[in-house]
């Protein structure tokens, strides 16, 4: 089942893949971000971005909140399948937004053996832990991994100033404010207790004349039970729906009522700024 995170993250990976090259290591060069639906042969990849370096190459970039033991194998899929299709050389990075998602297959390479003979196949990918990782190489790097600064090493007595940083970045250098300061609050969600991410973000200077984030905070509020998470879902989805697309009719009222999962309700809300009706937003979804 995606997690809220999973639109947030692919998002900003879209929006600014050039961003991601400096935090994973890969090296550097003109990007563009492909989509990483490669047909029915695999199931959809975090994130694809060609690279135009010296050596052109495929950076695939994984995010994990959790843990699988067979994870490294459907990395290695995804490897193997975009090299076909591409014909280029693949670098798979997995980004891990916290601690419960390390584990043994993170620390060591993938090898695929008989028993007692050579490995046939030995599979390298580079781990970002990000709770490991500088706080300033994400708070001095671009807007597009700005989000993951209070997921990098910071303890809670530091995170006022960092969401401060942050706030002032955006402020001077984004052209949407509100989309950014969301994707944070959804993103510290991956790591920390909601009632402390609410108390940092009110207390951020002119927080609340963002409906955006009015409408994020009331759906965090609603969490606790499944009924009341879609509760505020949708009234989320409607408050911000309404600023962006205008008044909805009945029938769109009725067809936002009759989806209960909270994880479609969080997808259709992040989609609002990327469409220009009610009708263009539900087409797609099915109750």
């Amino acid at each position: 089942m995606a997690k809220p995170y999973d639109s947030v993250t692919k998002q900003l990976m879209e929006e600014y893949p050039q961003d991601w090259l400096n935090p994973i290591e890969f090296p550097f060069g003109d990007v563009e971000a492909l989509d990483a639906d490669l047909s029915t042969i695999v199931a959809e990849a975090d994130k694809l971005i060609k690279v135009n370096s010296a050596q052109p190459y495929i950076a695939h970039i994984e995010m994990q909140a959790s843990y699988k033991p067979d994870m490294a194998n459907r990395f290695l899929m995804y490897n193997a399948v975009v090299d076909y299709k591409t014909g280029l050389p693949v670098r798979t990075a997995v980004i891990l937004l916290r601690p419960e998602a390390d584990g043994r297959v993170m620390r060591e390479p993938l090898r695929k053996q008989f028993e007692g003979e050579m490995p046939y196949h030995t599979f390298h990918f580079r781990v970002v832990r990000l709770w490991e990782m500088p706080v300033e190489t994400f708070l001095e790097g671009g807007l597009g991994v700005l989000p993951f600064a209070p997921l990098c090493r910071v303890s809670q007595n530091d995170l006022p100033n960092v969401i401060r940083r942050m706030e002032e970045r955006i402020k001077a250098e984004s052209g949407d404010r509100a989309k950014m300061l969301a994707a944070t609050y959804i993103l510290m969600g991956v790591r920390y207790d909601q009632a402390l991410t609410d108390s940092l973000f009110r207390g951020v200077m002119d927080m609340e004349e963002s409906v955006t984030y009015q409408a994020i905070l009331q759906k965090g509020e609603a969490r606790g039970e499944s009924r009341g998470e879609a509760r505020g879902e949708r009234k989320a989805l409607l408050l911000v729906g309404k600023k962006r697309l205008g008044q909805p009719s009945a029938a769109t009222i009725a067809k936002i009522e009759s989806v209960s999962s909270p994880e479609r309700l969080e997808a259709l809300l992040l989609r609002v700024e990327e469409v220009e009706s009610w009708s263009e937003l539900l087409a797609n979804d099915n109750p």
